[in-house]
C-alpha cells in the first residue's frame, strides 16, 4: 500500500525558482502528493513560462500541507501577490529560506542554492 493512501497529508514541499521568467530571489513554495515531485515541476515549467523551473529543494513530510502553510506564513510579508494567497510566489533569497528550514530538525532537506537556469543561460549566451 502506498504511504499516501494511509496518510492523506504526506507529500513533498517544493521550493523552485525561474530566474529567466521572474528574476533573482523569486521563489514558488508549493506542495505535491505525487510520488515523483519532479513531474509537478515539469508541468509548471511547460505551461505559461518561457523557461523551465529550477528545483532548490524537495522536502518530504508526512504533514506536507502544514509545512507549506507554515512557510507561507513565515514569508507572508515577502509574498508577491498580496491579494490572491493561492499565488505562492515570494520575493525571498534562497539563503533565507535555507536558514528557516534549519529550524525544522526532523526534516531531511537537500538544498541546491544556485539555480542552473540552463535554458535561460543558453539564451543569454546566444545573444552575445
Amino acid at each position: 500500500m502506498d504511504y499516501r493512501q494511509e496518510n492523506a497529508t504526506a507529500g513533498y514541499v517544493y521550493i523552485i525558482s525561474n530566474i529567466g521568467s521572474f528574476g533573482p530571489d523569486v521563489v514558488k513554495i508549493g506542495v505535491t502528493r505525487r510520488l515523483d515531485p519532479q513531474e509537478r515541476i515539469d508541468e509548471l515549467g511547460s505551461a505559461s513560462v518561457p523557461f523551465k523551473f529550477d528545483v532548490h529543494a524537495f522536502i518530504f513530510s508526512y504533514d506536507a500541507y502544514s509545512l507549506e502553510a507554515k512557510l507561507h506564513q513565515r514569508f507572508n510579508d515577502k509574498r508577491i501577490n498580496k491579494v490572491n494567497n493561492r499565488k505562492e510566489y515570494f520575493h525571498v533569497s534562497i539563503d533565507e529560506i535555507e536558514k528557516v528550514l534549519e529550524e525544522y530538525k526532523d526534516l531531511t532537506v537537500d538544498f541546491h542554492e544556485i539555480p542552473e537556469a540552463v535554458e535561460y543561460n543558453q539564451s543569454l549566451a546566444l545573444e552575445h
